[in-house]
This record gives C-alpha cells, sequence and structure tokens, in this order.
C-alpha cells in the first residue's frame, strides 16, 4: 500500500517576508535616530569648542593690548562673526593703517570651514586668499560676542535670542559667545543653543 507523503514548497510566506520586512525597518529607523543625535552631539561640541576659542582670543587680546578688538564701543556690544573687522584683529591679519593688532598676532586658531550661498559653514571662511568672509557655526550661523565695551567687567543683559530669550548679567567677564544652535531660532529661548557661559 503506498502512503502519501505530504511536500511543503520551500521557501517563505508572504506574512514571514512582511514581518522579516517590518523588523529591518523598525532597526534602520532606530539605527538614523541615533545617528542623528550623534551627529548633533558632535556638532554641538565642535560649536562649543569654537566659541569658547573665540573668547579666549578676546581675552589674550585685551591681555596684550589692554583694549578690545573693536572701535568705537563705549558701552557692551553685541557682534557676530561675519564682523570681518574683529576677526581680523583677532587674526592678525588686518589691512588697516592703524590696526587694533599693530604687532599681528594670531589669537584665534579655528579650523576652516565651507564656502556656501548663505556665507558658511563649520568654521573660518574666507571670500577670496586671505580676505576673511566670516566664522561660522556647524549649522551655517554665526557665532555671536558681547564685548565688554565700558570696561567694568560686566556683561549686563546677555540675550542670546530676541522677545523671550534667555537673559544674563554676567559678572567678571570681559566677553560671553554665543551660537543659535541647529534650528538657528533668535525669537526665543532654544534648548539647543551653545554658550559659553553656563552650560
Amino acid at each position: 500500500m503506498k502512503t502519501q507523503t505530504s511536500h511543503r514548497r520551500s521557501g517563505f510566506t508572504l506574512v514571514e517576508l512582511l514581518v522579516v520586512i517590518a523588523i529591518i525597518a523598525v532597526l534602520a529607523g532606530a539605527g538614523f535616530a541615533a545617528g542623528n543625535a550623534a551627529i548633533q552631539k558632535a556638532r554641538r561640541t565642535t560649536a562649543l569648542a569654537t566659541a569658547i576659542a573665540i573668547e579666549s582670543a578676546v581675552n589674550n587680546f585685551y591681555s596684550e593690548y589692554g583694549t578690545m578688538p573693536k572701535d568705537n564701543m563705549a558701552t557692551d556690544t553685541k557682534i557676530d562673526t561675519k564682523d570681518t573687522a574683529f576677526l581680523s584683529a583677532l587674526l592678525g591679519t588686518e589691512t588697516s593703517t592703524t590696526p587694533l593688532n599693530p604687532r599681528a598676532i594670531k589669537f584665534l586658531s579655528v579650523k576652516e570651514g565651507q564656502k556656501t550661498a548663505g556665507g558658511g559653514k563649520g568654521g573660518l571662511v574666507y571670500s577670496t586668499g586671505t580676505t576673511v568672509l566670516g566664522l561660522f557655526d556647524p549649522w551655517g550661523g554665526p557665532f555671536y560676542v558681547m564685548l565688554d565695551g565700558d570696561y567694568n567687567e560686566t556683561l549686563t543683559a546677555v540675550t542670546t535670542g530676541q522677545a523671550g530669550a534667555r537673559t544674563a548679567n554676567l559678572n567678571g567677564r570681559r566677553c560671553a559667545v554665543w551660537s543659535e544652535g541647529a534650528d538657528a531660532k533668535t525669537k526665543r529661548a532654544s534648548a539647543d543653543d551653545v554658550i559659553t557661559w553656563g552650560q
């Protein structure tokens, strides 16, 4: 007597394939999120290092010359790092007949960034040759600098943005530096701001 044997076809069923695809999609999504978080953390670290380098350069400039690397200040003055005269004074590359840094000392040393249509990104950007265009954070925005223009070692109402932003009074400081972070928001306080005081 012949017995019938059932033969199962080899391969995967549609349900099994869909389950595997769903698992791969979940793992890829988790990996992408973790990778993006790591990239943003690295950018924040780079931005903070650059901001601290700017603050240190301003303090060293003051120690050397007894003045700030910016002309015509009577009060605390907010500038950004697209101010080429300020950057040139810190870099020792001024072309003025009455330079603020007459000994051409290089106080600021930061990496070179990429030139973009909007200005730059990720470091010091030159327009042509040695002519500075600006110093930009990893997201393409400038760094902001508050200078002690009245030379009383107190920075009053340092605001990282406009209405509703963080405001601080900083005693014992000649300079404060910050970046608006990835969102480049100036209209409200933002958790992604990179600041050189009280992180």
